[in-house]
């Protein structure tokens, strides 16, 4: 019994092994299919080998990876699976097949329902409830069992107590092994897109300050001659544009010099009201034009250091985003939420637009990467370089068609 355990263990570990050596470090559209089929596999390899006790009593863990697939796949991938184990069940023939189908049909009918609040819960909770899960499904089964079978004698004692503990044990392993590699995954990203931020940061200071100053005295000398009575009113039209162009041009420098390190002369030590509330009033007016309805919440005592100048611009950046991310609805609601919790300072700021699909969500903060036709990216790319400053982290939550909350997280 113990080498079967384990040989069904390393058939469980197959498709974990599979993704550290070959996927983790690779974005592919075809990994969830790759992931159903070795869980296919694996399913299929637990039936084929099934746990075997001196008694007479045999049970597998086929539905371990099934209900993985499940959690954090949905419906649209277990599905294959559900099909797969029933033709393979009916394959292999007995008496248990009618049982078989209507246990996995009320499984597959059950446990793909709480896929979306299973993802979004944290990671120690994912491991309680799917552990859970694992352990209630084959609960259930050995109760189905056990009033077909009629009497409950010792050995049908012996044979819940091998398959619940069983359960516990590899559904546990697996899934710390799982939510390990999804952090892992997650600090490889975040450590990435630091070092992007610095690069652009160091590269805006060195490169910002000198464009700027030759931008300034063109621009100087560009209007000293639109002021000369000695070039036509066509010269003069060209003298105009390229002041606008110029004008442009430094504006695109500023927001390059936004990403430069915090300036000592900017640095304050509050608890971001004074920022909060002048930004609020700044983009009112903005607000109204496009009928957002804004509501400010603060109840944050928390105080940090930060370049006062460098979060007005990355709140400014979110709540133009957010109005802009209405206008075709119309108007809506911008929500902001300023709170604390567990000595880190919390900005909520959610609205009612368009949203995002969930690959714009991933793409967001990269250079010259934006949602908006217009856009350079830029913004969005000023935002994660403000909060990587005070080493905070951003979480986006958006459902397209029903808006979009960016949740700022600042230790302090």
């Amino acid at each position: 019994m113990f080498e079967t355990l384990l040989l069904n263990f390393l058939f469980l570990l197959f498709p974990v092994l599979i993704v550290v050596i070959f996927f983790e470090n690779k974005a592919n559209r075809y990994n969830n299919k790759i992931l159903v089929a070795m869980s296919a596999v694996t399913m299929l390899l637990c039936i084929a080998k099934p746990i075997q006790l001196d008694m007479g009593f045999i049970f597998d863990l086929r539905y371990v990876p099934f209900i993985l697939v499940a959690l954090f796949g949905g419906y649209k991938n277990v599905f294959p699976l559900y099909v797969l184990l029933n033709v393979y069940r009916f394959y292999v023939g007995g008496a248990g097949f009618l049982p078989s189908f209507l246990f996995s049909t009320a499984v597959v009918l059950a446990v793909p329902f709480f896929s979306k609040r299973f993802i979004r819960l944290r990671a120690n909770r994912r491991i309680v409830w799917a552990t859970a899960a694992a352990v209630l499904t084959m609960g259930i089964y050995l109760v189905v069992l056990g009033l077909m079978k009629g009497t409950l004698d010792s050995q049908f004692w012996l044979l819940t107590l091998y398959a619940l503990t069983t359960h516990v044990m590899v559904m546990s392993i697996l899934m710390i092994l799982i939510e390990q590699i999804i952090t892992n995954i997650k600090n490889r990203d975040r450590i990435l897109h630091s070092e992007r931020l610095n690069v652009v940061s160091e590269l805006a200071a060195s490169v910002s300050h000198e464009i700027r100053n030759p931008l300034t005295v063109t621009s100087g000398f560009l209007q000293l001659l639109k002021k000369s009575n000695n070039i036509s009113p066509q010269e003069k039209d060209y003298v105009e544009l390229s002041l606008q162009e110029l004008n442009r041009a430094e504006k695109i420098v500023s927001d390059f010099l936004s990403f430069a390190k915090p300036q000592f002369g900017n640095m304050v030590h509050s608890n971001l009201r004074a920022e909060a509330e002048y930004t609020k009033n700044i983009i009112m007016p903005f607000a109204a034009i496009h009928k957002v309805e804004v509501q400010f919440t603060f109840s944050n005592t928390l105080n940090t250091s930060y370049d006062k100048n460098q979060i007005q611009q990355c709140l400014i950046n979110l709540y133009k985003n957010g109005i802009e991310a209405m206008k075709e609805k119309g108007g809506g609601t911008l929500t902001i939420d300023i709170s604390e919790k567990k000595q880190h300072i919390l900005i909520s700021i959610g609205d009612t637009g368009i949203g995002m699909t969930k690959d714009e969500i991933t793409r967001l903060g990269k250079p010259y990467y934006s949602t908006k036709k217009e856009g350079t990216g830029l913004g969005m790319l000023m935002v994660y370089s403000a909060v990587n400053k005070v080493k905070g982290v951003i979480d986006v939550k958006s459902e397209k068609g029903k808006g979009t909350t960016f949740l700022i997280k600042i230790p302090v």
